[in-house]
């Protein structure tokens, strides 16, 4: 009862709580500062290295882990609104993201670095979590193509501008230059979600800090991604890739299927193994897991086999946001339609067709094929993982949104930032030069591509899933699911 009595008090200190664009900026605020850092690293390290005085294995291992903060935050950001308040979560996680941004701005060794790039990267998760839900659910469904639209540019758009930012970075330095605006920018995010963000009663105000999926999730998340960045200074056979990888990925099934047997479950993995859903997922993570291991092979590529300057390298592979536009208002005339299903499917042919023209790439062609397989790179990545998301999101109830994309980017994390690294990895130590390597690496993304979309459709062919619109109204007043899925292998199972 205090609760509510409070509510009323707090919406009349926020004066933009039902501005649409307002509610936008906060969310692209929000997510873009990472996401552009996170496809930074590859072209800005040199300078990195010097300035923290970092082995190249540390600066992968800060990445790795920033990612690995990503993916455990959103599960804890799950976790946190069932009893908190997503304004509250929201600003929670803002400042955090803030305080890590400083911790790296004033880094002068790589240890303060990579505390600061985790605590970047777990904020950002929250961050997704508590914010996005708000802005699909809270301004009517007929802005809901607009907000997928955003959403498709928010997690790829800046994606595609982090390579180019690396590259100006391992040209002319200035990252602390680049730390400081990202800072501001959050800032700018901060201040705004203070004026915007309204307060909601939380979902299990009463319920307990969950004690067996929150210590999972952060060995699914840490464990594997060190274990893989070992392998900047390791081998496939030491033990400190091996252990931590295998694990976390037992710690990550555990998750799995401990949240789909249990009662009251922190992530709705029982409602979402469904046709729809599970297509959805499976989409995201493939498409995920490629887009980043062609991308890195690429900037290696260019950088080792063309030997072309950082910078130069990082304009070549800008054109993925010409794919991501295309992707974007694909998801903008799909979302309401029974066509997303397919949309996410031509993410995956899309990164098929992208392979394929790196499969041609030598030295010669390189500055031509590559930033046009970046074209369908990007449109890839825009059209898969997105509405993939909106898959599994539309075939939970909306009380269920945020667990739901917590869950699909624990799972899309995992594939993205363990296949990539490991691929990337082979193609440099394991041939007598990178050219066969490149090639090999490609094969075995395009092969991954494939099988994904093989069982992306065996899956609906199983599951006699017809083509139909989500029903958002059902959907948005919390009277049922979007979608109405079939079971998995629902036609063996009525035969």
């Amino acid at each position: 009862m205090r609760f509510r009595l409070t509510v009323p008090s707090v919406l009349n200190r926020v004066p933009l709580a039902t501005n649409y664009p307002a509610a936008v900026i906060v969310v692209l605020l929000a997510l873009s500062p990472y996401l552009v850092l996170t496809t930074v690293t590859t072209l800005a390290s040199p300078v990195l290295m010097r300035a923290l005085g970092a082995t190249t294995f540390e600066l992968q291992l800060a990445g790795a882990m920033s990612n690995a903060g990503y993916a455990f935050g959103a599960v804890v950001s799950a976790d946190l609104t069932q009893r908190l308040s997503r304004r509250t979560v929201y600003l929670l996680a803002e400042g955090g993201f803030i305080v890590g941004t400083i911790v790296v701005l004033s880094a002068y060794g790589i240890e303060q670095f990579i505390a600061g790039v985790i605590l970047q990267g777990a904020a950002t998760g929250m961050l997704l979590v508590a914010s996005l839900p708000p802005l699909i659910l809270r301004h009517g469904m007929d802005r809901l193509p607009t907000t997928g639209a955003v959403v498709s540019l928010g997690f790829f758009g800046m994606v595609t501008v982090g390579p180019l930012v690396g590259g100006l970075i391992g040209e002319y330095d200035g990252w602390r230059l680049l730390y400081t605006g990202i800072a501001v920018i959050a800032a700018i995010g901060l201040s705004i979600g203070l004026l915007t963000f309204e307060p909601n009663e939380p979902f299990a105000p009463g319920s307990a800090f969950d004690w067996w999926a929150i210590p999972q999730a952060f060995g699914a998340s840490f464990l594997p991604f060190f274990g893989v960045a070992w392998l900047a200074r390791g081998t496939w056979s030491d033990p400190e890739f091996l252990v931590p990888l295998f694990v976390g990925v037992f710690f990550g099934i555990s998750l799995i299927g401990s949240q789909y047997h249990t009662r009251h479950p922190l992530m709705p993995v029982r409602i979402i193994t469904n046709t729809l859903p599970v297509t959805g997922v499976i989409t995201a993570m493939v498409v995920g897991a490629c887009f980043t291991t062609l991308l890195e092979l690429s900037e290696t590529y260019l950088l080792r086999m063309s030997g072309f300057s950082a910078v130069k390298t990082g304009g070549l592979l800008t054109p993925m946001i010409v794919g991501v536009i295309v992707a974007s208002v694909m998801f903008y005339r799909c979302v309401r339609t029974k066509w997303t299903p397919v949309l996410a499917l031509t993410g995956i042919l899309s990164i098929l067709a992208g392979g394929a023209l790196l499969l041609g790439v030598d030295q010669s062609d390189a500055d031509v094929l590559i930033p046009l397989s970046m074209v369908f790179l990007g449109y890839g990545a825009g059209a898969g993982v997105t509405p993939g998301l909106f898959l599994a999101g539309f075939s939970v109830t909306a009380a269920q949104l945020g667990p739901t994309f917590a869950l699909v980017e624990l799972l899309r994390s995992e594939a993205a930032f363990l296949i990539g690294p490991v691929l990337v990895h082979l193609a440099l130590t394991h041939y007598p030069s990178f050219a066969d390597g490149f090639q090999i690496s490609v094969a075995i993304t395009m092969a991954i591509a494939t099988l994904g979309a093989v069982i992306v459709v065996s899956i609906w062919a199983a599951g006699a899933a017809r083509l139909h619109a989500p029903d958002l109204v059902r959907w948005s007043t919390g009277q049922g699911t979007g979608f109405d899925s079939p079971r998995i292998a629902a036609r063996f199972r009525n035969g």
